[in-house]
């Protein structure tokens, strides 16, 4: 059918068919085969090669993660690269899988692409750690808090004083109030989301009004301010606090409302947060290279302290950025393009209900233009075992809004929960839970193999079919792991 030269074959697929026999057509039988070397071009390069050709689904756009599963071909993707180029309508991912699969590797790898790419990675809480190497070795930024080191301040937002003094000076005056209305809400945030964490139960809406009252008064200070000067003013109870409070002229009602507010503020300040939100200043964070909060230190801490020290270290992170992308909006300092990693997401979600809303407050930037967000949880099932309806809704929403979907081994009961956010086949359905299996005993190596999922992922983008891809590292990557569950590291 096919009359192809010696040399074009060899060309082609680096060898030749070789009998034996008695040297005529059809009178032996092959002993070597034709060693096939993949190739990728357009449609256009490879017509003339039909029928040795096979389609890909997947844009070359974007990190390089791996090799197609199905069709051959390298995976390509990332949310800001296809969010750029159109393909998503947000730069928003969300990575879902069991422990152990490799859900931080493939995260690793997105954010070395990104730094060739010119994007800064901001990893805001790394209690493994899982990326303080890797943005060692890219030049980044390790913030290390820890007891007795540095902490973080609940009303410290960031450069913010110096860009608004940047702003003023080049009359941009609206842009620089908005920027100090963003840093006021911010640190009210905080504050609030912090006495939530301690008390498991959120403060009342007249506690926060006292909290953002009081800020304000700090505010007017015209120096740096800690959680100390905060309790000194609900204790002093100028006359703006005992209106905010609505003591009607009775100091002793006021004492009365704010007697909780009062504890729940010396309990950041000592017991088993140890003082870790009663610092001064927290590290400035630099805005023109990747950044890893450093919190491995509280690794075996309890759930409330880790969710404490994750949820400070993202909304540090997100005023920063914020800032940043403030003063490259007035044309006061140069535009440039962030990923926000938010890590052990579960660790958030378990400390205490009605932290939902806290964290969709603090992501409200994953829409602006250049700013990517990554989030990383174990499962569907972290939000749906949310205690209360209203807080599965705004949970289900963070994967809603992350317009492409990295799916790593799940079990089979997490297909039901998916389905009503993506559309899923039964046969990317009976992948994913087969990716679950553990591994076998290996009888040639006497070592019990990796689990089947291993390094496996499906990119999901709205209801588009799933491309499942195996990610395969090299020497240099490997050498930037220090965990047993990487892949790479099999011998």
């Amino acid at each position: 059918m096919f009359a192809f030269g010696k040399d074009l074959f060899k060309a082609l697929f680096g060898g030749g068919a070789t009998t034996s026999g008695k040297g005529r057509a059809g009178s032996g039988t092959v002993t070597g085969y034709p060693s096939l070397q993949p190739w990728r071009g357009t449609s256009k390069q490879v017509c003339g090669l039909f029928p040795f050709i096979v389609g890909s689904n997947t844009a070359l756009v974007g990190a390089p993660l791996g090799r197609a599963l199905h069709g051959g071909g390298a995976v390509c993707a990332d949310e800001i690269s296809w969010f750029e180029r159109g393909l998503i309508s947000a730069p928003s991912a969300m990575v879902l899988g069991l422990n152990g699969l490799g859900k931080s590797s493939l995260v690793r790898r997105m954010i070395t692409a990104s730094a060739g790419f010119g994007v800064h990675t901001m990893v805001l809480g790394d209690i493994k750690p899982d990326y303080v190497a890797l943005v060692e070795a890219l030049g980044g930024q390790v913030i290390t808090i820890e007891h007795g080191g540095a902490g973080i301040n609940p009303l410290d937002a960031g450069n913010v004083s110096q860009a608004a003094d940047l702003l003023e000076r080049a009359g941009k005056l609206e842009d620089r109030d908005k920027l100090l209305a963003a840093a006021h809400e911010r640190k009210k945030d905080m504050v609030c989301s912090l006495i939530h964490i301690i008390r498991r139960t959120p403060p009342s809406d007249r506690e926060e009004t006292i909290v953002d009252e009081a800020i304000r008064i700090l505010e007017g200070y015209g120096r740096p301010v800690v959680l100390a000067d905060l309790l000194d003013v609900l204790r002093q109870a100028p006359e703006q606090l005992r209106a905010a409070a609505l003591d009607r002229g009775d100091i002793a009602h006021y004492h009365q409302v704010t007697e909780s507010l009062e504890a729940s503020v010396m309990a950041l300040l000592s017991g088993r947060f140890g003082g870790l939100f009663a610092v001064e200043t927290t590290t400035p964070m630099m805005m023109d290279r990747s950044v890893v909060f450093d919190v491995s230190a509280f690794k075996e801490a309890s759930e409330d302290l880790q969710a404490a020290l994750l949820l400070a270290c993202w909304s540090y992170g997100f005023a920063t950025v914020e800032i940043a992308q403030t003063l490259a909006d007035a044309g006061v300092a140069p535009r440039r393009r962030y990923k926000i990693v938010m890590d052990e997401l579960w660790r958030i979600l378990r400390a205490s209900s009605g932290l939902v809303e806290r964290i969709d407050s603090l992501t409200r930037l994953n829409r602006t233009v250049g700013v990517g967000q990554l989030m990383v949880t174990h499962s569907m099932a972290d939000f749906n075992a949310l205690a209360s309806q209203a807080d599965r809704l705004k949970a289900l929403g963070f994967v809603e809004r992350s317009k492409m979907l990295f799916l790593g081994g799940l079990p089979a009961r997490e297909m039901s929960l998916l389905e009503g956010v993506f559309s899923l086949t039964q046969k990317e359905k009976d992948m994913l839970t087969s990716w679950n299996a553990p591994g076998t005993y290996d009888p040639t190596t006497g070592r019990d193999a990796p689990p089947l999922g291993m390094g496996k992922f499906m990119l999901k983008t709205s209801n588009a079919p799933g491309t499942p891809f195996q990610v395969q590292f090299v020497a240099g990557e490997a050498a930037l792991s220090d965990t047993n569950q990487r892949w790479n590291r099999r011998k």
